[in-house]
C-alpha cells in the first residue's frame, strides 16, 4: 500500500496490558495501512487482538509503542484534547448495540457528534443530520424514535450519527451482531454503497458471512497479523434481490396452497349440500 494515499499508518504498533502481576501482550509489532476509499474486515476469535487495535485506530487508546498515522498525523503524540478534536473531525464510529437514545429523535441521535465540533464546521446542525439521515435512507423518519424503528433503521440511525461530521473513515465494531440474516446484509450494502462514494470503512467481525462482502480481509491470532488478502467481494445488493426473490416465492406458494384448501373446502361443502 503507498503511504501517499494512506489514511491510516500503523507501525510497530504494541499494547501491552498489565492484569495484577501478569503481562498481556494484546498486539505485538503490527504494521497495517489502510488507503483512502478501501472496504476492510478485520477478523480474529477472541483475545486475538483485533478489538485492541481498533480501539487505537479509533482514538480510544494508545499504544504501548509503536506509531499510528490519522490522514498524517501521528495520533500517539496528541495531547487528549488534541486526540478527541481529531477523533470527532475524522472518525464516525458504529457499534454492535447502536447506542442511540431512547427517549430522543433520530434526528437528535445523528446531530450528537454536532455537539462536541469545537471548531464550528457546522453552522446548522439539525440540516446536517438530516442530510445524513437522508444518505443511509432514512429521510421519512427524521423524528422517530429507536422504538418505533426496526433494529436494521436503528443501525441506519447510528451510521448516519457516524456520517455526520463528514468523517475520514467509518470504523464499525461488530456492527450486524445483533441483527438478523437478511438485516445483516442489508446493512451491508449500504456500507458497500458508501465504500463506492468513497466512504473509507474498516469493520471489526467475527463472521465470515459480513467478511465476504470487504474488498479486503485483515486475520489476526495472538496479536499479530497473520492474513491480508484483497478479494472480490460479493454484491450484497444482488444478494438482497434473491433474499427478497425466495421470499416472494415462498409467500406465492403459500398463497396457492391456502387457495387450494379453500377450493377444497369450498367443493366439500357443495357436495355435502
Amino acid at each position: 500500500m503507498s503511504e501517499s494515499n494512506a489514511v491510516i499508518r500503523v507501525e510497530g504498533i504494541r499494547k501491552t496490558y498489565l492484569m495484577g502481576k501478569t503481562e498481556v501482550h494484546a498486539l505485538q509489532g503490527v504494521d497495517f495501512t489502510v488507503e483512502q476509499g478501501e472496504l476492510v474486515a478485520i477478523m480474529g476469535a477472541s483475545g486475538s487482538g483485533k478489538s485492541t487495535l481498533m480501539n487505537i485506530i479509533g482514538g480510544l487508546d494508545y499504544p504501548s509503542s509503536g506509531s499510528y498515522f490519522l490522514d498524517g498525523i501521528e495520533v500517539n503524540k496528541l495531547s487528549k484534547n488534541e486526540l478527541a478534536d481529531v477523533r470527532n473531525q475524522k472518525i464516525g464510529f458504529v457499534f454492535q448495540g447502536f447506542n442511540l437514545l431512547a427517549r430522543t429523535s433520530a434526528i437528535e441521535n445523528t446531530e450528537l457528534p454536532l455537539l462536541y465540533d469545537r471548531k464550528n464546521r457546522f453552522k446548522n446542525h439539525r440540516e446536517a443530520a438530516r442530510k445524513a439521515l437522508e444518505r443511509v435512507g432514512l429521510g421519512d423518519r427524521v423524528d422517530h424514535h429507536p422504538n418505533e424503528l426496526s433494529g436494521g433503521q436503528q443501525q441506519r440511525v447510528a451510521i448516519a450519527r457516524a456520517l455526520v461530521t463528514t468523517p475520514s473513515i467509518v470504523l464499525a465494531d461488530e456492527p450486524t451482531g445483533n441483527l438478523d440474516s437478511k438485516t445483516t446484509v442489508e446493512v451491508m450494502q449500504l456500507f458497500q454503497e458508501l465504500n463506492a462514494e468513497g466512504v473509507t470503512i474498516i469493520l471489526v467481525t467475527h463472521e465470515d458471512e459480513v467478511a465476504r462482502y470487504a474488498r479486503r480481509v485483515v486475520e489476526l491470532r495472538d496479536g499479530q497479523i497473520i492474513k491480508d488478502v484483497i478479494q472480490q467481494p460479493d454484491s450484497a445488493a444482488d444478494d438482497v434481490r434473491d433474499l427478497l426473490a425466495r421470499r416472494k416465492a415462498a409467500q406465492d406458494l403459500e398463497a396457492e396452497a391456502l387457495a387450494g384448501d379453500a377450493a377444497t373446502t369450498n367443493q366439500g361443502t357443495l357436495d355435502a349440500g
